[in-house]
């Protein structure tokens, strides 16, 4: 998968910006707080309309201005070309939220695009991967997910809907007429939905896992080794009998506590638990080589390689661990923001520089 070309306006602090990226690397340098992040958020919203910073409709929108657009050429490895259009609106506005357009087709909210533009995206803020909460862990599972399955995300949408029902219940059960049958009935859907998503993120964890530990393996030149462990609170197929068993516990604590919502998954360094131990370099290449591993994998399961966003990748990495990411660019097209082009001006990327949300291409 490819971006030919994007025309960003009145998005975030970008008035009116024209990207036209290289076949490989493409290079946005300038100082911090300049909109590189911006841009390449702009390139992530083609993949379903979501912010990976988690913005809101009005902070997309230039401030002032009615609305914001991105308008986008993009290529599939076997040629076919689409035009793709994002619109944002505001709250009240007469077309609010994000709606896409594919082929001048109206395809409604711009989630119903995803899987259509796969892309994986790194940013610093992606360090919570490994100390973090749980809820990190999970979303970077379904958010890959919902991109290589687009089914993926109906089956999503559903438990959690589900489960908001089922939580506005718990905490008014005792005086909820018929509490007892829709609890039930709510149980049954999560227990249907929730083993879809248990085995989903188990077969995709069997999958990244190899290229991952591989990954890492070259990223710290074997100092470590690297192993991801699936945390379940449940058997597969025993879902609807551990809620059975739970369900007074979940009635008095008011809450749903058991479904894949309260899973996780453990990333280890020689056998140790990287969220008690890493060192804040051994946190970033994992997540390079997670990052890095699922790429593979969308690559093997649609057969099309992801466009890499990748946000200030190389803070903090010494000249070798530079060297064998710049080398993993190649055959994927790959967007990088840097406060500096040094490192990049022996490759053959085209370079951009943004200031105050004007974007100039320094070298083709």
């Amino acid at each position: 998968m490819r971006l030919l070309s994007l025309q960003a306006v009145q998005y975030r602090n970008i008035e009116q910006a024209t990207l036209i990226p290289g076949r490989e690397l493409t290079v946005i340098c300038g100082n911090n707080g300049q909109g590189k992040t911006n841009l390449l958020e702009a390139v992530w919203l083609l993949t379903g309309g979501k912010s990976f910073r988690g913005g809101k409709d009005a902070e997309l929108i230039k401030r002032g201005a009615p609305f914001a657009a991105l308008d986008a050429v993009t290529q599939r490895d076997d040629g076919v070309e689409n035009t793709v259009r994002i619109t944002v609106g505001p709250p009240g506005s007469e077309k609010p939220g994000r709606r896409a357009r594919v082929n001048d087709v109206d395809r409604g909210r711009a989630a119903s695009i995803a899987g259509g533009f796969p892309a994986v995206v790194f940013d610093p803020g992606h360090l919570s991967l490994v100390k973090g909460s749980p809820d990190g862990r999970r979303k970077f599972l379904d958010a890959a997910l919902c991109q290589m399955y687009p089914g993926y995300l109906a089956v999503y949408r559903r438990y959690s809907r589900a489960m908001t029902q089922k939580n506005a219940l718990l905490k008014k059960y005792e005086i909820t007429t018929g509490a007892a049958d829709i609890l039930e009935a709510l149980n049954c859907e999560l227990a249907a939905r929730g083993e879809e998503i248990q085995r989903r993120r188990l077969a995709y964890l069997e999958l990244l896992g190899p290229f991952a530990v591989e990954n890492y393996a070259r990223l710290s030149h074997g100092a470590e080794t690297l192993a991801l462990a699936y945390e379940p609170i449940f058997e597969p197929g025993s879902l609807l009998e551990v809620l059975h068993q739970h369900r007074g516990d979940e009635i008095r604590a008011g809450m749903s506590l058991y479904g894949p919502h309260r899973e996780d998954f453990e990333i280890t360094l020689d056998g140790h638990s990287a969220k008690v131990y890493a060192s804040q370099g051994q946190q970033r290449s994992a997540v390079l080589s997670l990052k890095l591993a699922e790429a593979a994998c969308v690559k093997e399961i649609t057969g099309q390689w992801p466009v890499m966003l990748l946000d200030d990748v190389l803070s903090e990495l010494d000249e070798s661990r530079k060297a064998y990411l710049l080398t993993r660019m190649e055959e994927k097209q790959t967007f990088v923001t840097s406060c500096d082009d040094a490192d990049f001006l022996k490759t053959d990327g085209v370079i951009y520089r943004m200031d105050g949300g004007v974007l100039t291409k320094v070298r083709d």
